[in-house]
C-alpha cells in the first residue's frame, strides 16, 4: 500500500511539474514565432539561409510542443532566441549595407547621367559631320572611321541598356555599365577629336 501511495504522489509530481512547464512552453513558442514573423520578411531577402536555420530550430519548438515535450522545449529556448539575435543582426547589417550601397548608386547614376548624355550628343554631331565631310581626323582613315562609328553604336546601346536597368531598380547594375560607356566615351572623343 505504501509503495502505490508513494507511485501516486510521484505520479502526481510529475503531472505538476510537466503543468507547471505547459504555460512557459507555450508562451515561449508564441514569442519566439512572433519574434522571427517580424524578422522574417526582411531576412528572406538578407540572410535567407541564417533564416531556413531559425525556422528548422522554431519548427522543432513546436513539434516538441505538440509531442507535450515541455521540457524540451523551454530547453531549447535560449539556444533559439540567441540564434534570433544573430538573424536579426545579420538581417539588419546586410539591409543597411545594400541601402547604402543603393543610395552610392544611385548619386554615381545622377553623376553619369549629368555627363555621359552630353558625350553622346557631341560624338553624334562630330560622327554625322565626318560622315558628311569625309575629312577624317589625322591618322584616321575610312576603315578607321567605321570602327569608331561601330563602336558608337554601341556606346548609344550600352547608355540605353543602362538606363533601363536603373528604371527597372537594378540600380547597381546599371552603374557599372554606364561607368563602361562613359570610358569609351571618352576614348572616343579623343580619337574623333571632340572637344569636351
Amino acid at each position: 500500500m505504501r509503495n502505490v501511495a508513494k507511485m501516486l504522489l510521484l505520479a502526481a509530481i510529475f503531472m505538476a511539474a510537466c503543468t507547471n512547464e505547459k504555460e512557459p512552453a507555450e508562451n515561449a513558442v508564441a514569442k519566439t514565432e512572433a519574434t522571427l514573423n517580424s524578422i522574417r520578411p526582411d531576412a528572406q531577402q538578407y540572410a535567407p539561409e541564417q533564416l531556413q536555420s531559425v525556422e528548422a530550430s522554431v519548427n522543432r519548438m513546436k513539434e516538441d510542443l505538440a509531442k507535450k515535450d515541455y521540457s524540451a522545449v523551454v530547453r531549447a529556448v535560449p539556444s533559439v532566441n540567441s540564434d534570433l539575435e544573430t538573424l536579426k543582426t545579420a538581417t539588419e547589417t546586410a539591409k543597411s549595407d545594400a541601402e547604402a550601397m543603393l543610395a552610392a548608386a544611385q548619386s554615381e547614376w545622377n553623376e553619369l547621367n549629368t555627363s555621359v548624355p552630353p558625350m553622346v550628343e557631341k560624338l553624334q554631331a562630330r560622327v554625322d559631320q565626318l560622315t558628311k565631310s569625309r575629312k577624317y581626323p589625322k591618322g584616321m582613315d575610312k576603315a578607321a572611321f567605321e570602327a569608331a562609328k561601330t563602336s558608337f553604336e554601341s556606346v548609344k546601346a550600352e547608355w540605353t541598356e543602362a538606363g533601363a536597368e536603373y528604371a527597372s531598380g537594378q540600380a547597381a547594375n546599371a552603374v557599372r555599365k554606364a561607368r563602361g560607356t562613359k570610358a569609351k566615351a571618352e576614348e572616343l572623343m579623343t580619337q574623333l577629336e571632340v572637344k569636351a
